[in-house]
Parts: C-alpha cells; sequence; structure tokens
C-alpha cells in the first residue's frame, strides 16, 4: 500500500508538471545558512524562503530549482514536511545545463499575492562544469575560461542564476541554442526579484584558521572566527536589501589585499606586481574618467573592488563595482578594464543600456584619447559583429512570427511581440552593452564633447522615471530636437542603417578645384547621422550627413584636388552591411 500511495504521488506530480506554471510565485525573501567545505567541494545550505504568489489564479503546486550537482533533501511548512518529488530539469540558467527541480504539493492552495515561508535543506557540490557550453559546440578548453565557476581546494568563486543556481530559483526552461531564451529567462527573473531582500551566513571550518568566505553584498560584510576544539569556524554574513538586480556571489582563496584608492585588490599570492600594475592603471585613467563623470557620489557600493581570479585567461565578470579578473602585467589591457570599472563607479544609473553602455563608451573614448579615432574605431568594431548578428536573428525571428499570423514576412513591422528589444527594455547584451556603447558615441559625434558631458552632469538616476528623461537632458543643453533618434535608436529596436553612396558627382572649378554632390541611400529602417569622406591623392576631407530611414540625403563637398573615392561611414555607426560603403569616382575626359 505504501508504494501504491508513492506511485500515485509521483504520477500525480508528472501529471501537473505538464500545466505547472513555474513562474507563479515571486522569491520575497532568503535567510540562509551556507557551509563550504572546498576540499570536497562540498557545499551545504539551510534555511527560509519566502515566496509570494504572483500570478492571477491560486496555486496548491510550485517547484523550486537548484543546480544537478545538488540535491534537495527537505522542504517543510510551519514545521511539517512537504511532499514533493526531485527531477531533472534541462536549462543553460546553469553551468551544467540542468536543474535538480522539486515538484512540491502543497497541503492547500495559495490565494493570489498569498504568501508562504518555507524551511529547506540541500547539499551537493559544485565542480568546474562546461557542459552547457560544450554541446552548443564550443571547445572544451575555451569553455572553461568562460564558465569557470566551481568550489575548489585552493580557490572558489561561484556565481549565481546564470552561472551556477546555488540558491533556490523557479524559471521556464532556457537554452543557449534558442535565441535570446536565456537572456529572456533571466531577465524575467530579475524583474520578479528587484525588491527582494537576501541574506546569507555562509561558514567554513579547518585545523588552522581558515580564509574567510567573501560575496559581492553592496552593503560590505561581517565576518568572525569561532574556535571549535582544534578546529576553527570562519563565519561571513552577507545581506542585499534589497537584491536589485544583483547576482550574488561568493568567493574563497588565499588572498592578500592592496589598498589604493581609487581601488581596493584582492590578489592572490605571489601575485603582489600585477595587483600594483592594476592599481597604478587605475590611477593613470581616474583623472579621465572624472572629467567625463565626476567622482563617485556617495553611493556604499561606489568603491571600486578587484578580486583576482585564478584562471590568467578566465573571462572577467563585473557586478556593480566589483569586478572579478585575472591580473596580469598588460598595462593597456588594465587601463582599459580601470576605465570601465570606474566609471561604474561614478555613474550610475537603474538602466542597463545607460549604465553598461556609457562604462563601454568610455573605454572607447579613452582609446581615442591615448591613441586617436582610428584606435577607438577598431576597439569598437570588436563589438560590431556581434550587433550585427544579434540584429540579424531577431530580424529572422520577428519574420518566422508574422508567417506564423499569416502576414506577409516582406512587410512585417520591425517591432513585434517577440521580445522587447528596444535600449529601454532589452535583456539581450549585445544591445544594452555593445549597442549602447555605439548609441553613446554616435551622440557625443552628434552634439559634442562639451554638451554630452553638461548632460551627464546633471544626469540624477532617482529622477530617472520615464524613459524619454535622457533625451530630455540632452536636448536642454543641445538645443535640439532629438526625438527621431531616440525613437530609432533606444526607445524602439528599428534595426541597424545600410547606407550606401548612390551617386558622386565631380564639378570642376577654377584650378584644380573641384566640388563634388554626393548623394547617400540608407536602406535600413534606423536613421543616423553619417560621416562622408572625399578623398583624393593627397588628402581627405570628411563632412557629416543625417540620412533617415529609408530615405536619401545629399551633401557637396569642395576638393582641392582630383577627388578618387567617397567613403560612407568610418565605422562609428553600426551597420547591417559596410561592404557597400566605397564609392569609386570616375572624372570625365574633356572632350576635344
Amino acid at each position: 500500500m505504501k508504494f501504491l500511495r508513492v506511485f500515485c504521488a509521483l504520477c500525480g506530480f508528472l501529471v501537473s508538471a505538464h500545466a505547472l506554471d513555474r513562474e507563479a510565485f515571486t522569491f520575497t525573501n532568503y535567510n540562509l545558512d551556507v557551509r563550504i567545505e572546498p576540499e570536497q567541494q562540498r557545499l551545504a545550505a539551510r534555511g527560509k524562503i519566502t515566496l509570494r504568489n504572483d500570478s492571477a489564479s491560486p496555486q496548491k503546486n510550485l517547484c523550486l530549482q537548484i543546480s544537478s550537482t545538488l540535491d534537495w533533501r527537505s522542504i517543510q511548512l510551519d514545521g511539517k514536511p512537504v511532499q514533493f518529488v526531485s527531477q531533472p530539469y534541462t536549462s543553460d540558467i546553469d553551468h551544467t545545463g540542468t536543474l535538480s527541480e522539486a515538484l512540491a504539493t502543497l497541503p492547500k492552495e495559495v490565494p493570489a499575492k498569498g504568501t508562504l515561508e518555507l524551511e529547506i535543506g540541500y547539499e551537493g557540490i559544485i565542480p568546474l562544469d562546461v557542459t552547457r557550453l560544450t554541446r552548443i559546440g564550443m571547445p572544451a578548453e575555451v569553455a572553461r575560461h568562460s564558465d569557470w565557476d566551481q568550489i575548489g581546494k585552493s580557490f572558489t568563486a561561484v556565481r549565481g542564476i546564470g552561472y551556477v543556481a546555488w540558491y533556490p530559483v523557479a524559471t521556464e526552461s532556457a537554452n543557449l541554442s534558442e535565441g535570446n531564451s536565456v537572456f529572456e529567462t533571466l531577465a524575467r527573473w530579475e524583474a520578479r526579484g528587484e525588491q527582494t531582500d537576501f541574506k546569507i551566513k555562509f561558514s567554513r571550518t579547518g585545523e588552522v584558521t581558515p580564509s574567510f568566505v567573501r560575496c559581492n553584498s553592496p552593503l560590505g560584510s561581517t565576518q568572525g572566527y569561532e574556535q571549535m576544539g582544534r578546529a576553527y569556524l570562519a563565519w561571513s554574513e552577507c545581506s542585499f536589501q534589497p537584491l536589485a538586480g544583483s547576482v550574488p556571489l561568493f568567493l574563497a582563496g588565499d588572498y592578500e589585499g592592496l589598498d589604493k584608492p581609487p581601488v581596493n585588490i584582492s590578489y592572490l599570492a605571489a601575485h603582489k606586481s600585477a595587483a600594483e600594475n592594476y592599481a597604478l592603471a587605475a590611477q593613470v585613467v581616474l583623472p579621465f574618467v572624472t572629467e567625463w563623470f565626476g567622482i563617485a557620489k556617495g553611493r556604499a557600493e561606489a568603491r571600486a573592488q578587484v578580486v583576482e581570479l585564478s584562471d590568467p585567461q578566465a573571462a572577467p565578470y563585473e557586478t556593480g563595482s566589483m569586478m572579478l579578473t585575472p591580473l596580469n602585467s598588460d598595462s593597456k589591457l588594465a587601463q582599459l578594464r580601470a576605465v570601465h570599472q570606474l566609471t561604474h563607479s561614478a555613474f550610475f544609473s537603474p538602466r542597463p543600456w545607460i549604465y553598461e553602455g556609457l562604462a563601454h563608451f568610455a573605454q572607447a573614448a579613452y582609446r581615442e584619447r591615448e591613441s586617436g579615432r582610428d584606435a577607438a574605431l577598431d576597439f569598437m568594431g570588436l563589438h560590431r559583429t556581434a550587433v550585427a548578428e544579434a540584429e540579424k536573428a531577431l530580424a529572422e525571428a520577428q519574420r518566422a512570427e508574422a508567417q506564423q499570423k499569416g502576414a506577409d514576412a516582406a512587410d512585417s513591422p520591425v517591432n513585434s511581440s517577440v521580445v522587447d528589444t528596444s535600449l529601454v527594455g532589452t535583456s539581450i547584451e549585445e544591445f544594452y552593452r555593445s549597442k549602447a556603447m555605439y548609441v553613446w558615441w554616435m551622440l557625443r559625434d552628434m552634439i559634442g564633447e562639451n554638451t554630452l558631458k553638461k548632460a551627464l552632469a546633471g544626469y540624477r538616476p532617482d529622477w530617472d522615471n520615464a524613459p524619454s528623461y535622457l533625451q530630455h537632458l540632452i536636448e536642454a543643453q543641445s538645443k535640439r530636437d532629438w526625438g527621431w533618434f531616440f525613437d530609432d535608436w533606444v526607445y524602439r529596436d528599428r534595426g541597424l542603417p545600410d547606407f550606401r553612396v548612390s551617386s558622386a558627382y565631380p564639378r570642376k572649378m577654377a584650378g584644380s578645384n573641384y566640388i563634388v554632390t554626393v548623394t547617400v541611400e540608407n536602406r535600413g529602417n534606423a536613421g543616423a547621422e553619417v560621416p562622408v569622406t572625399l578623398k583624393t591623392e593627397d588628402r581627405q576631407v570628411t563632412k557629416r550627413l543625417e540620412v533617415r530611414a529609408k530615405s536619401e540625403a545629399v551633401i557637396r563637398i569642395e576638393s582641392a584636388s582630383t577627388p578618387q573615392e567617397i567613403d560612407v561611414n568610418d565605422g562609428s555607426v553600426p551597420e547591417s552591411d559596410m561592404s557597400n560603403n566605397v564609392y569609386k569616382i570616375e572624372i570625365p575626359e574633356k572632350s576635344n
């Protein structure tokens, strides 16, 4: 009979799982005790979580998800066990590509906006795992430098959702091979947890005094030691109140500290010279960042922190004003990373396209200051392909959606319900980081550096309650309406422009002078002000031309010698196709 009851319960879970709304509940509070055992790569967690039913209907079933290398041990409500079954659930929000999902049936339904508090327990190991990347074709050696999360004997670094689900979450499946599925899932999770309180106490033991486990809490952490017989217990308490888009992470290692304003650096033993190199780089770039963005305005989390990663080829990771990165002797690379980090420290915005886009723009502007415009454009060019490919993938998804609705794909609107890809709403990194960088660069080229600096100086994150707030700041300083630009690039995703010179007519003037009349066509759905360059044998002349979407514009350029070609766009405006940007000029021979 007992077997029959368990079997029936299991069947009920499997049937209900098909109709389960995995995102019905919002996690409003975490209060967890987490024990770390680096020698065994183990993690054991106990504590309480509070959930709120944010769906429109009562819910009797819920799911809780953790990394597939962790196991659920207990779920209790009001001190009584809750019946659940655990199953693997494929999702790339975890580095293993799979979650351990507990499907639970509650004693009674939770009404809409109702809450419940659960006592939970889970444990297991967190090894380095690159499964989600290798199954989409990434070489394992490359993948290890991207998904470097693990609890290790000598070094531990574990990021949260999107990398490792080391704390309970609940999302629908996300797949890296399905367009922007992972980004969209993470964006929904982040929005649901904007006001979530997250408190955690880490502990670890050792026969000698163990190093502290540290986290990325903007409020700092409380730490201490306790002696337990001949062993020692080190503990750290971290809080996010609220979570506000942060991804909690934890680290442990044999760190030493270097505090040299404007950064505080935690480096691994024997790497002091590399830490000093980064500190010097931060001091070198600080005047540039201050010139653009001022100084950090009293935010508790504004002090820049650098924590070294043990893998010298690991991809850096930034969260708030903390950067996890390898340290090396490359001063130029250190300066670029420091520019990005100090920009975050000095200028905060709740909008990712402003916060991240400005930090990337600052790197390009610094390259320009140090090595000239061409060097800056080369740096930006590293992002161009990713932006163009993301826009292409989106356009294909929109055409597929239009076809499903029975519409003519060729005439389908640029904006669709596939996903909000405007800069003000996107969860796609290629957009709010790389495309946003280009937007800031174009704004600077159009309105001038001093005007943009004045507009940024007037920005107040607490006042940014409408998408048009920044536009109005820029218009107040530039005395010009920029609605068309923000509509094409910020408020909507209209794709990218596609410029070509449709004609160029040279007319000889007195002596060797020429006037060339150039017509530039924009075949894309987004307009821009683009540089147009007339080249001769010994010089070149550049002027700027505003070309709106699906239209043409004309400009006249004077030349003191015979014109040879016209180049439209020097790489400062992202395009869908840059293979048609050069136009050869033919000078008609004089008739006898």
